[in-house]
Parts: structure tokens; C-alpha cells; sequence
């Protein structure tokens, strides 16, 4: 009581003219000694009588609090019905009232300190039963019943009474039943039916879903019959012209082959002449050959039949040798330089392959280049753990457009120049069958710039 109204000043105890009265009157007498502050009013049933104990219900002060114990017997011994505790609320209806007996609990009483009520009765009687049956005396001990907090709800809302205040375990009644609680079965049908609609709407959802990846399927199908169809269309249009090109570049060997042979044969030149034709007789032979070895190559590399000899060699040696080679056959007057941080570095490749994509892009740096400088460059990338290498022309450069696809098969940027437009793309071949990868340098601008790369390791 005190912990809800700190200021009370006096305690009004009501009790009727019963034993239980009594025995209540006698524990709250002993009790309040200990609150010798609190002034005691007794509404004793055993002096009065219930008009008398309703009328000073209403006049009692501010700062009082009513502690319930029974009422049912007053002083003319009188029993009186339950509904009295109605009358006595409405005497005074503004007092904090507490029970020590449950009684006013629920509609008048804000709570109190209640027994735990049970069939007291039946367990007395089970106990004289066996005293008289078998002289049995356990069980006639003194039972004390067990009692709990209980606090009215609704009573504390209307006397704006804080429920942090409450005991620890108390038990609260009229309490307002929570929104479940009221509308249980319209909450379940109406979450059965939410989840009924989830289902359908993911079931709608998963075969949209499949619907959309089954369209997307058919429209990837299309496109790739498309390109499958534009591939069909480019590579008839690639042997067309590799047939034209290759009659072409064929002929022009052999035509000079025949032509000068039997030039040779007649006495009408001189010597030096001959030997003239002799030699062109052998360039021309060296050109056939080349272009039948460039048509083998490509046609082993992309059937995956062609095999590469891995051992270890100098590759500053070998572009060395790349270099001269391409240099002491050149038909331009270009200087020819190398650049390499090393004196020497051992890797593991296939010595031939690689010295033949360094001829390729050399000859064809050679070609472009009628003068100035044509630089092959040797650089080691430590952070990718591989060998770069760069061939580097002052000549007439190649257009942004051209640049990726300068490399696939039978690509000419002059249809009119010597070659049969395979050599830059065997030398792909060859460059990612050794691991490394091959591109053009876009952002050089005196000329044409072809960079490959080389693991310094080889990838088992």
C-alpha cells in the first residue's frame, strides 16, 4: 500500500462480527504496531452495524487506505449477501481499497494479499476420516494455506496506479484479453488465408520466372543460330577469299619459278644474269614454302595436333637470333635495335615456336617499314611473374578499327601486299599455347606496337 501511496497517512480496516473477522481484526492490530506513524480507524462488525460502518465509510479523510478483511455478520448478527461490498464501494468510491481476504477483488478492491483457496473442506475430512477409521494422527498438524499477490487490472488503470509498482509474481485479473486473444479465429482464418494467397503468388511467381527463362533460352538460341548463321556466312566468305588469295599468292611464286627456269636453259644471258634469276628463282621458292608451311601450322594448331618441345633456353639469345634473321633478309633500309634489362635469362618454352611469332611480327613490322626504326624490346613483369615483349615500328601504323581483328585468319589490312594473312594468327596460336597472350598497344601512335607476354614458369 505504502509503495502505491507513499504519502497514506491512516489505514481504515473493516472486519464483520465472524471468527474470520476476528482472527483478521486480531493479525492487523499486531501488525500495525510496526507503522507506529499510521493512524488505525477500525470499521469492527462486532460494534457496528452496515449503515453505520457505510456512513463512516464516507466520511473518511484524504491520505486513507481501506484494508478488506470479511464482511458478512455485523453487530445484530445479521448475515448479510456479497453485494453489500457494492454498496460500501459506492459509499466512497475515490478511497484506494486493499483485501487481505480476496474479498472486493475484481470489482471494488485494487488487489491485496489473497489465500490460495482450495477444497479445504474435503482434505479436513479425508484427515478425521482416517483418525477415526485407523487412529491415524499424521496429517493433523497446523496447514497453513498459501496465499499470492493479486492485482485488478482495470482498478489500477482507473486509479492511474503504475504496474512497476506491483510485487514481484503477482497475478493480475481483469486484464483487457489482447487482440489475438479476442479474435483468435478471424486472426488464424484471415493468416491462413494470407499464406494460401503467398502460396499462390509464389507458385505464379515461380512459373513466371520459368516462363521468362524459358523465353530468354529460346531468344539466347536465336541469337546464337544468328551468330552460328553469320559465322556459316563469314567463313564461306573467308574460304572464298582465302581460295582467291591463296590462287593469287601461289601463282606469283610459281609463275616466277617456271618463268625463270627456262630462262635459264637458253644460252642468251650471261652469267651474272643467270645467277640474278638463279636467286630470284630462290626467293620465290622460299616465299612458297613459307606460305604452305603458314597453311599447315594453322591447320595443326587449330585441330590441336601440333605438339611443342619444351626445354630450356636463353631467350635474350633467341631474339637475338630472331633479329638478325629478319635483319639480314630485310628489304628495308629501317634500323633494326633491341632492348633487354639482361645479358641473359633461362626460361622453359618451345624455342622454335616462340623465335617464329618473334620473325612473324618482325618481318611484318619489316614490311610496313620502309624507314626509320623498328625496336624489339625484352622486359621482365615480376608482379605477373612472366616475360613481356614488344616489337615496335615507326611505319604506317594500323587503324583503331582494325586492331582485334588484325589477328583472325586470313585478315589483310592491304589486300594488295605479299602474304597470306595468317601469320599474325598462327602467332596468337602459338603465343596462348605457350601460355602467355598477345594484343596490339593502342595508346602507340608513331606507328604499330604488337606486345606479347610469356610465363617465366611453365604451368603444369
Amino acid at each position: 500500500m505504502r509503495r502505491f501511496y507513499p504519502d497514506m497517512r491512516r489505514v481504515a480496516f473493516i472486519s464483520d462480527n465472524t471468527y474470520g473477522g476476528l482472527s483478521m481484526h486480531a493479525l492487523v492490530k499486531k501488525e500495525m504496531k510496526k507503522y507506529p506513524d499510521l493512524e488505525t480507524i477500525w470499521l469492527d462488525g462486532r460494534t457496528e452495524t452496515f449503515m453505520e460502518v457505510s456512513e463512516r465509510m464516507r466520511g473518511l479523510p484524504q491520505n486513507t487506505c481501506v484494508l478488506l478483511g470479511t464482511w458478512r455478520v455485523d453487530c445484530t448478527e445479521s448475515y448479510v449477501i456479497g453485494n453489500t461490498t457494492y454498496m460500501l464501494r459506492d459509499a466512497n468510491p475515490t478511497l484506494p481499497v486493499f483485501t487481505i481476504a480476496s474479498v472486493g477483488l475484481g470489482h471494488w478492491a485494487l488487489g491485496g494479499y489473497t489465500p490460495e483457496y482450495h477444497a479445504v473442506g474435503k482434505d479436513i475430512g479425508a484427515v478425521a476420516y482416517d483418525f477415526l477409521d485407523k487412529g491415524n494422527r499424521e496429517g493433523m498438524d497446523l496447514v497453513t494455506i498459501p496465499g499470492n499477490y493479486t492485482f485488478d487490472v482495470k482498478r489500477l488503470h482507473e486509479f492511474n496506479l503504475d504496474s512497476l509498482n506491483l510485487p514481484q509474481g503477482a497475478v493480475l485479473v481483469n486484464k483487457t484479453p489482447s487482440f489475438y486473444e479476442q479474435y483468435k479465429y478471424w486472426v488464424i482464418g484471415v493468416v491462413s488465408a494470407f499464406v494460401f494467397l503467398i502460396a499462390c503468388f509464389l507458385i505464379a511467381i515461380y512459373y513466371i520466372i520459368r516462363i521468362n527463362h524459358l523465353k530468354h533460352n529460346l531468344e539466347v538460341s536465336g541469337e546464337e543460330l544468328l551468330v552460328a548463321k553469320e559465322k556459316a556466312e563469314e567463313s564461306n566468305r573467308l574460304k572464298t577469299a582465302f581460295l582467291a588469295n591463296m590462287s593469287h599468292e601461289i601463282r606469283t611464286p610459281l609463275n616466277a619459278i617456271v618463268g625463270f627456269s627456262s630462262v635459264l636453259v637458253s644460252d642468251d644471258f650471261s652469267p651474272d644474269e643467270k645467277a640474278q634469276y638463279c636467286d630470284i628463282i630462290q626467293k620465290n621458292s622460299d616465299l612458297l614454302l613459307h606460305l604452305i608451311n603458314d597453311i599447315l601450322d594453322i591447320s595443326r594448331m587449330e585441330s590441336g595436333r601440333i605438339k611443342f618441345v619444351w626445354e630450356e633456353c636463353d631467350v635474350v639469345e633467341l631474339c637475338q637470333t630472331a633479329l638478325s634473321t629478319v635483319e639480314c633478309g630485310r628489304k628495308t633500309s629501317a634500323i633494326f635495335l633491341f632492348e633487354t634489362p639482361v645479358t641473359s635469362r633461362m626460361i622453359r618454352t618451345d624455342a622454335q615456336r616462340l623465335k617464329q611469332v618473334l620473325i612473324n611480327l618482325l618481318s611484318n613490322a619489316a614490311k610496313f617499314t620502309p624507314s626509320g626504326s623498328i625496336k624489339l624490346a625484352l622486359s621482365i613483369d615480376k608482379r605477373y611473374n612472366q616475360l613481356k615483349f614488344s616489337i615496335s615500328d615507326t611505319g604506317c601504323g594500323i587503324p583503331p578499327d582494325k586492331c582485334d581483328k588484325i589477328f583472325e585468319r586470313f585478315e589483310k589490312l592491304n589486300e594488295y601486299s605479299q602474304g597470306t594473312g595468317l601469320g599474325l594468327s598462327i602467332s596468337r596460336l602459338i603465343v596462348e599455347n605457350l601460355g602467355g597472350k598477345i594484343w596490339v598497344d593502342k595508346d602507340y601512335t608513331e606507328g604499330a606496337r604488337f606486345v606479347f607476354t610469356h610465363p617465366l614458369k611453365k604451368k603444369e
